[in-house]
């Protein structure tokens, strides 16, 4: 049984390999035309082109133009996009000039997101129904990419505070890694891009401000300085912002980079007493186009040619 069964395994084998033999020179004798399915997908591409009707390429970039308006317009809505006035891009900014009367102020944090003093200051703002912008270091909003995606969906603004929030000199290369990739950061986590740059500590002559200038980034400083990182006492800090808060003031606090505990009991205070003096809260884009508005107003009111005056009516004789 053994002997009689190797050998009619071998014949099968024989059997599979001569069918196989015969079914690729078959193949090889059928000549194939390598075009048919490729004109085949061409000619039923070309039936549903939109072009063969008259108008339809027309119907369809009208409506894309539509649709991309919409989608803009919800995108600055949600801060995702804003337009920085071009006066003010490459440029840097401690205040701005409002409309006389108009008491408007940003309030604008460094350093975040942390985990629990940024949380705690969005619920604030939140409450109080007050708009801010955050200035974000890379590290940080790569730690807590939630609290990021949070500032934008509250309708804050987000903006650029370099990757480390170091103080030494930067030279174009190392100052390019530190701002373009926190943009990019921001923009792959939150969808929203970004032109406000604030350098660490205020420096603006170790290359970074230099940079950002170059890039077309505006370079936001500050007109009260609540020194909060100090960590004084919560009357001292309040008193001190609302002392130093001016129309179209900037306000610097920190909701990261340490303990921030005074700076959010701090907060509600600050923002009752300055509502209480008649301010208004705004974020940075929103103070540059009042002030690029207020300018292009007077620009325009000085190039009006003066009216003649009316001539003084005879008197009857």
């Amino acid at each position: 049984m053994e002997r009689n069964k190797s050998f009619i395994w071998p014949q099968a084998t024989l059997i599979a390999i001569l069918a196989l033999g015969s079914i690729l020179s078959l193949g090889l004798m059928i000549p194939v035309n390598p075009t048919v399915f490729g004109n085949k997908t061409e000619q039923n591409t070309s039936n549903k082109s939109p072009t063969s009707k008259p108008g339809t390429q027309k119907r369809i970039e009208k409506f894309r133009l539509a649709m991309l308006s919409t989608w803009q317009k919800q995108a600055i809505e949600k801060g995702l996009v804003y337009n920085i006035p071009q006066r003010f891009r490459s440029a840097t900014i401690n205040q701005a000039k409002v409309p006389q009367g108009k008491k408007l102020i940003a309030l604008t944090f460094d350093d975040g997101p942390w985990n629990v003093y940024t949380k705690q200051i969005l619920d604030i703002l939140k409450q109080h129904q007050v708009k801010a912008t955050f200035f974000v270091v890379g590290q940080a909003l790569k730690n807590n990419p939630d609290i990021g995606k949070r500032i934008v969906t509250d309708g804050h603004v987000i903006a650029n505070h370099t990757w480390n929030h170091r103080y030494h000199y930067f030279n174009p290369q190392a100052a390019a890694f530190e701002i373009d990739r926190t943009s990019d950061l921001i923009y792959k986590i939150t969808g929203a891009k970004t032109t406000l740059f604030r350098p660490p500590g205020g420096m603006l002559h170790n290359g970074l401000a230099a940079y950002a200038r170059k890039k077309n980034y505006t370079v936001v400083m500050w007109s009260a300085d609540s020194i909060d990182y100090k960590r004084p006492s919560v009357p001292t800090l309040t008193n001190r912002v609302v002392k130093q808060s001016t129309p179209g003031g900037i306000v610097l606090l920190h909701d990261g980079g340490g303990n921030r505990s005074n700076t959010v009991a701090s907060l509600v205070p600050i923002i009752k007493k300055l509502k209480q003096q008649g301010y208004s809260f705004v974020t940075i884009p929103e103070l540059l186009a009042i002030e690029d508005k207020e300018l292009k107003l007077a620009e325009a009111r000085k190039k009006k040619p003066p009216q003649p005056q009316a001539k003084p009516a005879k008197s009857a004789q």
